[in-house]
């Protein structure tokens, strides 16, 4: 293989991870989430592939991740959410980037900071998972000053959104008609958001009374399953990232030898090891310390010992392993690979941050049939 450590991306993927969702809730708008650098994949080939697969709208957490894809010539409409006590709202109108507003006064800060506007906003709605969010308490206040600011020209009120639990069924269900009560105030005020948008991949796929006029899709765009009791493979979806590296070197030890720190493995017989040049720093959880499996010509070895900063040893018994040789950490389990969800529940973690904790030694190497 051509590179020591590299994340092989298939933006083909996650165009058809896109299409297939976008056929599957079948809604006026699809936002596809490309925040925290794309999950690990890339935010600006993530936002391109989602494009391609029929999303019209593209989401990051905060502005500078959105900034970031203005500059690389993204021009479809474009949501940040979460923001700093003195972020500067000029920029998002500016660069022409909608912001979510959690109360009455970050509303007022948006206005005054783009005088006569308008800014584009999204108003989000608290309906249960406690993080940010209008208050209930606020709504009809906070309706009423959005209404008057968007009379005077000051700014729209593109949107109104919320976030869900995933919880439970019942949990979400129960929030979603908290939001509905929520989107009927503001309409009663006579606000009229073009995106009304609640679910994310999850409740998209299984709980479509959630999905209103649009959807927000984030792990799906990547190809992984947000459940326990379903598998990428299982939703029609295709994971984009196959994370690999070379052998960097193979050592044979006798039974009982002790491996990496702690010697929490030792050889229970004689066994060659090899040694995988990705550790903690790369993202690799520790706390899958002999427990991640992974594939070397094929076969399926488990992780020795303790994972280190850059490094990480797999015990291959007889096998004719040598430096050089490529391994696959995780990828498509429908090819026999290793799968992200398979590291999660080796570290006792979710596969969302498995992908997203990929660290930047690790060369991205894009990938596309066309």
């Amino acid at each position: 293989m051509s590179g020591f450590r590299e994340a092989i991306i298939d933006t083909d993927a996650m165009t058809h991870n896109i299409r297939h969702i976008a056929a599957l809730v079948n809604v006026d708008h699809l936002i596809a989430v490309v925040k925290a650098d794309g999950y690990g994949h890339g935010a600006v080939p993530a936002a391109r592939a989602a494009l391609a697969g029929g999303a019209d709208w593209l989401a990051t957490a905060d502005l500078r991740e959105a900034t970031e894809l203005r500059d690389a010539g993204l021009t479809a409409p474009l949501l940040c959410w979460l923001h700093a006590p003195d972020t500067d709202f000029r920029l998002a109108r500016e660069r022409n980037i909608d912001v979510g507003i959690s109360s009455l006064d970050q509303l007022e800060q948006v206005a005054d900071a783009v005088g006569n506007g308008p800014a584009y906003v999204h108003l989000k709605l608290e309906t249960g998972l406690s993080r940010n969010g209008i208050d209930p308490s606020d709504w009809q206040a906070t309706f009423a000053r959005a209404a008057e600011l968007e009379h005077a020209g000051r700014l729209s009120v593109r949107g109104i959104f919320s976030h869900l639990s995933n919880a439970s069924d019942a949990d979400d269900l129960a929030a979603a008609e908290e939001f509905a009560r929520g989107v009927r105030l503001a309409k009663d005020t006579g606000l009229r958001p073009q995106l009304v948008h609640l679910a994310a991949t999850a409740a998209a796929i299984r709980l479509p009374e959630t999905r209103f006029n649009t959807v927000r899709i984030g792990i799906g765009l990547y190809g992984l399953s947000p459940f326990d009791d379903a598998s990428s493979r299982d939703l029609g979806l295709i994971p984009a990232m196959t994370l690999r590296a070379s052998v960097a070197a193979v050592r044979r030890v006798p039974a009982g030898k002790g491996v990496s720190y702690s010697y929490t493995y030792r050889a229970p017989h004689e066994t060659s090891l090899a040694l995988v040049p990705l550790g903690y720093a790369d993202g690799i959880p520790r706390q899958a310390s002999n427990a991640g499996r992974v594939s070397i010509g094929g076969e399926l070895y488990t992780v020795a010992g303790r994972i280190a900063m850059d490094q990480f040893v797999v015990a291959v018994g007889d096998a004719a392993v040598a430096p050089g040789d490529d391994v696959v950490i995780f990828g498509d389990a429908a090819h026999g690979a290793p799968s992200a969800t398979d590291w999660a529940i080796a570290a006792g973690t979710i596969n969302y941050e498995i992908v997203t904790r990929i660290g930047s030694r690790v060369s991205r190497v894009y990938r596309s049939a066309s």
